[in-house]
Formats: structure tokens, sequence, C-alpha cells
């Protein structure tokens, strides 16, 4: 008998508030079926991000579809869409384990402007870097990475069933990670995410075996819960909003996306906030700005921002004209220049 296939749409909603890079999430509980339940004993509930089954009578796009749920979700009008990815894992969705239908899921970027929600009354803002503290390093490298991840990456290591496993293991974490000297790359956010699942090193891989042990005795859980490395998520929300942030991060150094975040309006420091929360690195403020305008990326409105609290800031806009010039590789310069 064939399985019956379930599309369903997923969608990371992205903002910047002060500085800070924001995602929307929803509540989303999955209560194990009373006969597998050991005790009474449901899942807790977790953020997830807004999505729902795609209504293939109701809408004549994927794309149609998922602004419908996402702005019914959250109340906000969605400026920029993005699929980002097909998400089609067995198990995915842990109703499959249970009888329900294997779930494929289309993920999407969108990108607001910061405000308040309005829509399902479960949603709320949450820091994106909640569910990934070792992706900020906008003050600091992270001393998670150091104090918690590199030693447990290690153990993972260490515990390879024979030297050429160990080896490939060890490259990974050293390039993923930047462990050892490498250079941390801020493009590899999705594969940072899948070495910590794959190494049993977030609450989803743990959650993920304890679900199949309880349909298939032969499935060992492999161990106690780990730390919580970052804020968990429903089903594989996090992979997914990897994938957006992975996505973010390279469109910074060659598509002036980060404008959709802004107000029509806005100073260059405002503009520089939003580049780095996204990135999660600083850049150099003076190669910065020059960059900006001399690109052509933005112009001066002739206006000046008066709540600075000190010396007035000029406010620019975007020229829209810059998304159809070529524009250099390298966008975003360094902090050190």
């Amino acid at each position: 008998m064939t399985q019956p296939l379930q599309l369903g749409l997923s969608v990371a909603i992205v903002a910047v508030a002060g500085g800070t890079p924001r995602v929307v999430t929803v509540r989303s509980g999955f209560a194990v079926p009373e006969d597998h339940r050991r005790g009474d004993e449901p899942l807790p509930h977790r953020d997830a991000l807004p999505g729902a089954p795609f209504e293939p009578d109701r809408f004549r796009t994927l794309q149609e579809g998922v602004r419908a749920v996402a702005e019914g979700l959250s109340g906000l009008a969605l400026r920029y869409v993005e699929q980002l990815y097909t998400f089609g894992d067995r198990h995915r969705d842990p109703h499959e384990l249970f009888g329900g239908p294997r779930s494929v899921v289309v993920g999407y970027l969108a990108l607001v402007r910061d405000g308040p929600l309005g829509g399902d009354a479960s949603a709320e803002w949450r820091d994106l870097y909640d569910h990934f503290p070792w992706e900020d390093w906008r003050d600091r490298r992270p001393p998670l990475l150091d104090g918690v991840i590199a030693p447990a990456l290690g153990s993972w290591i260490a515990s390879a069933p024979d030297g050429e496993t160990r080896l490939r293991r060890a490259e990974r974490a050293q390039m993923a990670f930047g462990l050892d000297g490498a250079d941390w790359d801020m493009e590899r956010v999705l594969e940072r995410f899948e070495l910590l699942y794959e190494a049993g090193l977030v609450v989803e891989a743990f959650r993920d075996r304890d679900l199949a042990a309880r349909v298939d005795s032969s499935v060992g859980v492999g161990g106690p819960m780990p730390r919580a490395l970052g804020r968990p998520m429903a089903r594989d929300g996090r992979r997914i909003l990897a994938t957006a942030l992975e996505r973010l991060r390279g469109k910074l150094r060659y598509r002036p996306i980060v404008f959709e975040l802004l107000p029509p309006t806005f100073t260059l420091h405002q503009l520089q906030l939003v580049v780095e929360a996204l990135s999660g690195e600083r850049v150099h403020k003076q190669n910065f700005r020059r960059l900006m305008i001399s690109g052509g990326f933005v112009e001066p409105t002739g206006q000046y921002e008066s709540q600075t609290g000190g010396r007035p800031a000029e406010l620019y806009r975007f020229r829209r004209q810059a998304i159809h010039e070529r524009t250099s590789a390298g966008a975003i310069p360094s902090a050190d220049g």
C-alpha cells in the first residue's frame, strides 16, 4: 500500500529590531499516542515556525499559500518571500511514526519590518540567536564554542568506530566551527546545526531517537538528553531556520536584501546594525559607510534624524536601481577593514 503524502508550507518570518534579529514562532505540541506513552508523559510544547498543510483547491501557487498562512498566523504583511528548500526526511513529522502520512514541507524565508504581532494568539517574536547562540560573534567568540561545543565534539570524534571516520568527523568539525585555528565561515549555518544533530548534541536528536524507540524497541535512545544548545524547535524547525539564516547571510554579499527590513528612510547606523544582526559579525564603520554610498546602494534624503541623543544623523533611502546594477561579491567589509 502506498503511504499517503501530505504537502505542507513552513516559513521563517524574520525582522530586525534595535540590532536584534527576530523570528516569528508559534506554539506546537505533540502528544505521544496513549499506547506508546511512558506513564503520563506528553512531549513538551515547542516553538514552531508558522506553517500549515497546502490547500491546492484554495491557492493557485505555493507562494500564495505561504503568504496566506504566514500573514494569517502573524498578522504581518510580508515584504519579501523566497522559497528555500523542500524538507522531506522520513519521520520529520512525528505523527508519521504512529501511522500518520509522510510529511513533505516547502520551506520559505520571509522578511518584514518589525512590528507587533496579530493573528494566532500563540505567535510571538523570538530572538533568532536564542536558537543558535553559537552564531552571534558581534561582541566576541561565543564562550559556548570552547566551553561546551568543542569538548562535546571532541568526545564524538573520539567515539568514531574507526580511524577513517574519526578523521572525517574531525575535519568536518574543524571547518564548520572554526576549531584549531580554522577560519569561521558565517555562511555554514546549516552545516553546523546538522553536525550538532548528527553528534547527538541538540535536544532534537534525542527527541527523534526517543520517538523512534517507542515504536521500534530495537532503536536505542542513545544516552541521556543532552544539555540544551540553543532553544529547541518542533519537528525540523531549527533546520529550516538554519537554512533561512544561511540564505540571508549568503545574500548579504551580493544582493541588497537588508533594505526590506528597514523603514523607507534610515540612518547609516541603523543600516549597519541590521547587517551586523544578520551576519553575526561586526563590520568596519567607515568602510561600510563608504561602500554603501559609493556603491550606489543608498542616497541622502536631505533630512536628518533628530532623535539620536546627539548630533543629528542624516537620513538615507535605498536606491531601487541598485537591484538591477551589478554589485561586487564583497558587499560587506570585514570588522578590521
